[in-house]
């Protein structure tokens, strides 16, 4: 059995013929096709031969198909070994540790062909597809393309158990992260060497969140994303664990909000290297989607009510507790408004300032009614002290503030909402 190593022989960088088509160094093959598998010592012949012959007929580039066997237990390394010897255009690829996100980033990274595909070993979405999958990559018009079951035109046959996960795993994607993309975890997927080349370093996971990771960061980076509607049957026999797999999508879904809203990932520098605008206008610094509009109203909320409650007990010795409660809340709500304009939502400029601002008096006047409300039942129940007074305005302000977020979200910057999540 062989570690990793194509033919020992570094990557060459992408070529490209006069018409501007990427094209093979002699000798090497186009497309490098990866097919990962783990105990697959079944389905692993058929699958490759029948894969490799629809590549013989339909295909007029040439290709490799990589067999990535990551750390299988049962005769599936010998298996791939078996059909290396046997078709000149197989590769067996042995690798020590589980893991399909480990297995595409070692192979994709040690390849020489300028398109890089992966598809699973059940061949469960139709051959067909594969040329309209790397067209858009060949003739330069996208980074990376995609098969979707989700997109119009797609025919999938599977259970309304795995249709409903998929689709909300899916939307989850889109209000979380503001994904554009329509399906993230279809086992058909494409991307040059060049741009695999500036992501893959920056990809954590090693297992299947590893497609949407690479998607997300691809779409944050400018990258342009092509989507191929398939037909696709499900694999009735699939060994995937569903539950631990939403698990650990669902972690990496926090980790990559947390990277993003803490601006741990150089994206600005990959826009560059990439040679690429970002899909839409951005605030530098600032992530887009659900996720990231809580976070950014979360840190300009906490700001607000420290010092809403600084003004307050500044002024209620002076002025009683609703005149204060009324001052502080109208100018923090000001400062409030104008911060989650230009942070929150992205808006910029002097274009609709004015009625932002007059609907975000409303939205004052609606936490100013939970607020004074709050205080006016708490006195009229007793005389209570001032710690128990600013317990209860805190309280009320968490509530007042779901309340701003969901009316500045729906009402004030509805525009923006769109924009982060179309």
């Amino acid at each position: 059995m062989t570690t990793f190593l194509l033919d020992g022989n570094p990557p060459s960088p992408s070529l490209q013929n006069a018409r501007g088509l990427l094209v093979a160094a002699p000798g090497r093959a186009l497309l490098d096709v990866v097919v990962p598998v783990f105990n697959e010592e079944d389905d692993l012949e058929p699958c490759v031969r029948r894969l490799h012959a629809h590549l013989t007929r339909a295909l007029p580039y040439p290709f490799r198909i990589t067999i990535a066997d990551n750390a299988s237990t049962d005769a599936t390394a010998a298996v791939a070994d078996t059909l290396q010897a046997a078709i000149p255009e197989v590769v067996a690829v042995h690798l020590p540790a589980k893991g399909r996100g480990r297995a595409l980033k070692a192979v994709w990274s040690a390849s020489d062909a300028p398109v890089l595909v992966y598809m699973d070993v059940d061949l469960s979405t139709d051959l067909a597809a594969l040329l309209p999958l790397v067209a858009p990559l060949i003739s330069g018009h996208s980074d990376i393309a995609i098969g979707s079951r989700l997109a119009r035109g797609s025919r999938v046959v599977r259970g309304p158990k795995r249709e409903f996960i998929s689709r909300s795993y899916n939307a989850l994607l889109r209000r979380s992260l503001g994904a554009r993309f329509t399906d993230a975890q279809c086992g058909f997927k494409a991307i040059r060497k060049d741009v695999a080349e500036q992501l893959l370093p920056l990809v954590e996971d090693t297992g299947w969140f590893f497609d949407t990771e690479l998607l997300v960061l691809a779409e944050r980076a400018g990258a342009r994303i092509a989507e191929v509607p398939v037909d696709w049957v499900d694999d009735p026999d699939s060994s995937v664990d569903i539950l631990r797999t939403a698990a650990d999508d669902v972690r990496g879904i926090l980790r990559l909000g947390r990277a993003f809203a803490t601006g741990a990932l150089p994206l600005a520098a990959l826009r560059r290297q990439l040679g690429r605008a970002p899909l839409e206008p951005t605030v530098p610094g600032v992530p887009r989607g659900l996720l990231g509009q809580v976070v950014r109203f979360g840190a300009i909320g906490v700001a607000s009510t420290l010092a809403y409650l600084a003004l307050y007990l500044l002024l209620r010795g002076a002025v009683g507790p609703q005149a204060a409660n009324l001052v502080a809340l109208l100018a923090t709500a000001l400062v409030n408004t104008a911060a989650n304009r230009r942070l929150t939502f992205g808006v910029t400029g002097q274009r609709g300032l004015v009625r932002a601002h007059a609907q975000g008096l409303v939205v004052f006047a609606a936490a100013l009614g939970l607020t004074s409300g709050a205080l006016a039942v708490l006195h009229t129940l007793a005389d209570p002290s001032r710690a128990v007074e600013v317990t209860v305005l805190v309280l009320a302000n968490v509530v007042a503030t779901a309340l701003r977020f969901l009316l500045l979200r729906r009402w004030v910057f509805p525009g923006a909402t769109s924009a982060h999540l179309n």
